[in-house]
């Protein structure tokens, strides 16, 4: 089980009506924990796999 961080509240986000704000919290969680010292994992979202690897230059690349 990956341990997770806490929320990083993110900077507030208006709505159509500009006198409503509201906080939206973003979970972040470290890539070296997600990818556990591998270069690619696979990802099933709804049965649908999705590969996630780091590139040459060291980027993170998310494909279907």
């Amino acid at each position: 089980m990956i341990p997770l961080k806490q929320p990083v509240p993110a900077s507030q986000q208006e709505t159509k009506d500009a006198k409503k704000t509201e906080k939206v919290e973003t979970l972040r969680i470290l890539s070296k924990d997600i990818m556990r010292n591998l270069r690619e994992l696979e990802i099933d979202h709804e049965g649908r796999i999705y590969r996630l690897r780091i590139t040459q230059l060291n980027k993170l690349i998310l494909t279907a």
